[in-house]
């Protein structure tokens, strides 16, 4: 019999579990695989550190501040702004800083002047004052210059890994946008040195953790609150119960009615396909990040930036493609885009390849927050009284990162603000 019961042992998991554990309450974390962390784990393939996917801490954040809060040393350096955008098969300077900006030829001095007051207005706006709708119409209603359009489209996929600006909310997309442009961090040794960070401190508080452990079924009990039925037969009990899966998943749990079912099953996930790549050395070592206006693609070399190899002198870089909602693209045709798009960049590439992953479809975010989207579960994270919801789709106005980490300490205040 635990105060609370938490399933999932990702980031909004494991930052429940912190301040749940000093508010002196009992807390049990199940996870049903054999290795903790989520989606937030860092794979060592050849002595190459391989996140799932490109991975970034938003400095300027909420769930950076929140795990530093917490104790949480994130370590790493900050990627430069520079880098190379693509329209079609033509490559530009990038124009994210004052240097970029005026060495670039993409802009004309109109567009440059639109492009820099934009950035100035991104920079101070209050994303409350957005309006609801989508981030395509925000842009066509305040951007003149085609040009500029692209780059706040790439922009927004850059902030958010999402391609769906037609549908995605602007005040998310914005409030993602903003932050990003605050920098962000690569950190040394993958997001797995967070995993490891939240899982160690999780022990010292008293927090129980127990893995393989597959919840099938959730259901009331008049005397302990919530039982919670495992595939293996075993039956836990708690007072409280903090779901952090995807929400698809929860519906098939609950042996309760609630009125959010239609909520989580049709929510659609963010997805994209990454390949990661581990080279001897880069054939090209300035050309270090590039985008694409007209197609859905990122290059980054991670490693620049962070240590992501056992080895001093190893390269690891990311190309991520990303998808639209419900798009089923063919797995070897978007691996030869992809190939060919770090070729463009570094020509000769596969001479020098060490180990790579290919992922075809990933999740990036188990929500794609849409306009006009209001829901009272994510104002309140309560399927019923006592049951909440966490994870990157768990929060009304953020994603990834801070969506997940901000709705992991809301989860647990609410549980704390009730048991006091």
């Amino acid at each position: 019999m635990k105060d609370v019961i938490i399933i999932g042992t990702g980031l909004a998991g494991y930052t429940a579990a912190h301040y749940l554990a000093k508010s002196n309450l009992s807390v049990l974390m199940l996870e049903k695989s054999k290795t903790v962390g989520g989606r937030a784990q860092t794979k060592k393939i050849s002595g190459q550190y391989f996140n799932m996917g490109p991975h970034a801490v938003y400095k300027k954040g909420e769930g950076a501040a929140i795990l530093e809060h917490l104790g949480i040393e994130l370590h790493g350096r900050s990627p430069k702004l520079s880098g190379e955008i693509y329209e079609q098969n033509d490559a530009y300077t990038a124009p994210f800083t004052a240097s970029g900006l005026l060495a670039s030829s993409y802009l004309s001095w109109k567009e440059r002047k639109e492009w820099m007051l934009l950035i100035m207005r991104l920079s101070s706006m209050k994303i409350d004052d957005v309006p609801q709708q989508s981030y395509e119409q925000w842009i066509e209603s305040n951007v003149r210059s085609d040009r500029v359009k692209g780059l706040l489209y790439a922009l927004g996929r850059l902030a958010s890994y999402c391609h769906a600006p037609d549908i995605i909310s602007a005040k998310v997309m914005l409030a993602q946008v903003k932050i990003a442009l605050g920098k962000v961090l690569y950190l040394d040794g993958g997001w797995q040195s967070l995993v490891d960070q939240l899982h160690n401190k999780a022990v010292l508080l008293d927090v129980q953790i127990k893995k393989e452990s597959n919840v099938q079924q959730i259901c009331t009990d008049e005397k302990n609150g919530f039982k919670l039925t495992l595939s293996n037969g075993e039956i836990i009990y708690g007072k409280h119960v903090i779901f952090t899966g995807e929400p698809q998943a929860l519906n098939q749990m609950l042996d309760i009615e609630h009125p959010y079912r239609d909520d989580l099953s049709t929510m659609k996930a963010v997805k994209a396909a990454s390949l990661d790549v581990a080279l001897t050395k880069l054939p090209q070592p300035k050309r270090l990040f590039a985008m694409s206006t007209t197609d859905p693609l990122y290059f980054a070399v991670h490693s620049s930036y962070a240590k992501l190899s056992e080895h001093g002198d190893s390269i690891v870089l990311h190309c991520l493609k990303y998808l639209r909602p419900s798009e089923q693209a063919n797995n070897e045709q978007v691996r030869i885009e992809l190939e060919q798009f770090i070729e463009r960049l570094q020509p000769g590439w596969k001479n020098e390849v060490i180990t790579s992953r290919f992922m075809p479809s990933i999740t990036v975010n188990h929500r794609l927050p849409r306009a006009n989207e209001e829901s009272p579960l994510l104002q309140s994270l309560a399927v019923i009284p006592g049951i909440y919801v966490a994870g990157d789709w768990a929060s009304p106005h953020s994603m990834l990162l801070d969506g997940a980490v901000s709705s992991g300490r809301l989860a647990a205040e609410h549980i704390i603000r009730e048991m006091r």
